[in-house]
């Protein structure tokens, strides 16, 4: 299949109303006869679900599921920023005035990745991950820091997939999709954590929308189906464990880095 004729496939189930329509039909009753499917088919390890697979009434319960205490424990350190989520890192670098360079071939302009946020400004020379969560892993993001929330903002957006052929094919997909921004103020500074959804994501959701302030590792959101986080430090305020690379599978939790 040519790369154009995936292109326009993608281009047309991009489109809200299937995504939308996906979403209703993952919140119905009907959806938990797929519960089995979905958790064989992709590996799921259901002794790390709270609760049993029979338990969970529509599919989407199941993908948004929460663990049994333990499962992800948070490697706190001081000076330390902990992975959000489950997933695979596709890039971790500097920026570089203002742009994200080479995520799967394509540079980012940070300004659009923010909405032309006036916060910006504060990150052109910081540091960013980028980390992808396919369908196998849980799907809920944690607070990376301890800190308060200074600004939050919904971006509407696209529905792009965002797996390896979308990324490198379809132009700035992380910047044109539907994103959630929530900006940290912590002890050593302040983070940008993006959420950015993808396609047959309903929604992206707080887990509690009037939380103010967390502490490390606290439940923060959750995504209803796979996508994407883009983590943001403010200027050369973060260094990163030297052992991480890209293609790095990271859990949440997992120091990713210590702020200096």
């Amino acid at each position: 299949m040519s790369a154009k004729w995936l292109i326009w496939m993608t281009e047309l189930t991009s489109r809200k109303w299937i995504s939308q329509l996906m979403g209703r039909f993952s919140h119905s009753n009907i959806s938990r006869y797929l519960i089995p499917y979905f958790a064989k088919s992709y590996g799921i390890p259901l002794h790390e679900a709270e609760k049993e697979l029979q338990d969970y009434p529509t599919l989407n319960s199941f993908f948004t599921r929460k663990l049994r205490p333990g499962m992800r424990p948070i490697q706190q350190e001081q000076s330390g920023m902990t992975s959000p989520v489950d997933a695979l890192i596709t890039f971790m670098g500097t920026i570089q005035s203002g742009t994200i360079l080479n995520v799967k071939g394509q540079d980012y302009s940070l300004d659009e990745l923010l909405n032309h946020s006036p916060r910006a400004e504060a990150y052109r020379h910081g540091y960013a991950f980028v980390l992808y969560l396919s369908p196998t892993d849980y799907h809920r993001i944690h607070a990376p820091v301890a800190g308060t929330k200074m600004e939050s903002e919904h971006i509407k957006g696209k529905v792009y997939p965002v797996h390896d052929f979308a990324m490198r094919h379809m132009r700035t997909v992380l910047s044109r999709n539907e994103r959630l921004i929530t900006y940290i103020s912590h002890e050593y500074g302040e983070i940008a954590l993006v959420k950015v959804g993808a396609m047959n994501v309903s929604s992206i959701v707080y887990s509690n929308d009037k939380a103010t302030k967390w502490q490390q590792g606290d439940d923060l959101a959750y995504f209803e189906f796979g996508s994407t986080v883009v983590l943001i430090t403010k200027n050369n305020t973060f260094e990163p464990l030297s052992h991480l690379t890209v293609g790095h599978k990271v859990r949440m939790g997992e120091l990713l880095g210590r702020f200096k």
